[in-house]
């Protein structure tokens, strides 16, 4: 089975210790940054999202004890291993009450820190496959259909999950090519391994070969440390490349190779590391037509396309509006504590009717919105957008002045209000976070404070 894949933070004032240390976890295939104390850990928690911080006990300006409490406070998805001296034992006994998953003494065999770093692993693995679980439950996988292309596509899909072969996913923007995708990998021999997703056309080409290839420390301007890409993160399990189809010509070329060969070169480096995974890719654009205008290798169509599945737009299925609609509404009824609202027939008829030309996140965030505004159990007219509203029936849609009606506080209602709001403005800039850090009159940092903060992508 495949390491678990962490990213690790060791926080020690003696320099040479952390540098040992970081020395040890990297030759096990971690992640390693390293802080002087627990001011400069806190800096870069505020910067990136770390697995586990091993924090010694005893620092200046920051201690353990105080940096514990603060990734407590601030709600931070992070283990935290205390490392203690002989005398400071009673001391960090303390911060297990207070939250840490334990404590190591210093000077011990560094084998006692790598065995309790797996047992996070392998406990954060399951957390990952319970929560992936709970999300087919009540989150974005909807799969059910009543329309007959997409049920024998996916009969084809579960078939092919059982192999190894690359899957090629073709379909509009917001069709649920990533969910296909999940759905895939849930069903092969891979399920309890990672899925890798990365949006190919999200960043910039230098990036992005870094992001899948990874890099070592020193390979280019900025590479301060060693970089695990989704290449080697993906051992064992599948990656899945979206939006595929805008990638250069010269990228294209070392895919190809990574494919081929299931071997890989980080940037900055000549030692080559084999990497098992099942590739699966997606794009919304015509590959054929790029291919005759030279902007797709033909090799790489072939090598990535072993088996072609295509989801068919929300409008040619409209069949199975009606469950998306009730799935969303159970959804965000349950998420937001309003499983008994009731929308109006007016409303619903607009819904059924409607094109989506975003598909099916379109109505997913259209659903969102609806529950937000709904105000004494009931989903009216007036909450369409200004551009649906004109379908309404003649007399439909007045908008009138009554209490909201909503099962919580008024921080609750605004934070929901406010989650639909930076949903809806990702999915009109997806490429330019400056443009809605822009349009909200925040940074970016405070852009993507809020984007952890309420889990958007």
């Amino acid at each position: 089975m495949a390491r678990e894949y962490m990213r690790i933070m060791v926080v020690d004032d003696e320099q040479n210790y952390r540098d040992v240390l970081k020395m040890i976890l990297t030759a096990k295939g971690y992640d390693v940054d390293t802080a002087g104390n627990g001011q400069e850990a806190l800096d870069l928690l505020e910067k990136a999202a770390y697995d586990v911080v091993i924090s010694d006990l005893k620092m200046p300006v920051m201690d353990g004890y105080a940096l514990l409490q603060q990734i407590r406070q601030r709600q931070y998805d992070t283990e935290v291993i205390i490392l203690t001296a002989f005398g400071t034992i009673e001391k960090a006994v303390e911060t297990m009450k207070a939250g840490a998953y334990t404590y190591v003494t210093k000077g011990n065999d560094p084998e006692e820190l790598l065995i309790e770093l797996e047992k996070i692993g392998e406990v954060r693995r399951i957390s990952r496959d319970n929560r992936m679980l709970r999300e087919k439950m009540v989150g974005d996988y909807m799969l059910e259909s009543r329309n007959d292309r997409v049920n024998q596509m996916m009969r084809l899909a579960e078939r092919a999950a059982a192999s190894d072969s690359n899957i090629l996913i073709l379909g509009e923007s917001g069709s649920g090519k990533e969910v296909l995708a999940s759905f895939i990998h849930s069903k092969s021999s891979r399920a309890r391994e990672n899925f890798m997703e990365l949006n190919c056309q999200s960043i910039s080409e230098s990036i992005l070969e870094s992001e899948l290839f990874g890099h070592e420390k020193g390979a280019f301007t900025g590479a301060d440390k060693r970089r695990i890409g989704y290449f080697e993160s993906s051992d064992g399990g599948t990656l899945f490349l979206d939006e595929i189809g805008g990638i250069s010509l010269n990228l294209q070329s070392k895919l190809l190779r990574a494919i081929e060969n299931k071997k890989i070169y980080r940037l900055g480096s000549s030692n080559q590391i084999s990497v098992d995974f099942r590739l699966i890719t997606a794009t919304n654009q015509d590959l054929k037509r790029d291919m005759e205008e030279g902007l797709f290798r033909t090799d790489l169509f072939y090598r990535i396309s072993t088996i072609v599945l295509e989801i068919p737009p929300l409008r040619q299925r409209r069949e199975d509006i009606p469950l998306f609609i009730d799935y969303f509404m159970k959804k965000f009824g349950y998420e937001m504590k309003k499983e008994n609202v009731r929308m109006a027939p007016e409303v619903r008829q607009v819904l059924e009717n409607y094109d989506y030309p975003g598909n099916i996140r379109e109505l997913k965030n259209l659903i969102e919105r609806l529950l937000v505004l709904s105000d004494r159990g009931e989903i009216r007219p007036e909450y369409l957008p200004m551009d649906m509203a004109k379908y309404l029936p003649d007399g439909a849609g007045r908008m009138e002045e009554r209490p909201v009606d909503f099962a919580g506080s008024l921080k609750e209602y605004r934070a929901q209000a406010e989650k639909a709001y930076i949903r809806q403005l990702i999915e009109e800039h997806p490429d330019d976070m400056n443009r809605v850090a822009e349009i909200l009159s925040i940074s970016r940092r405070q852009l993507f404070n809020k984007l952890v903060e309420y889990g958007l992508k």
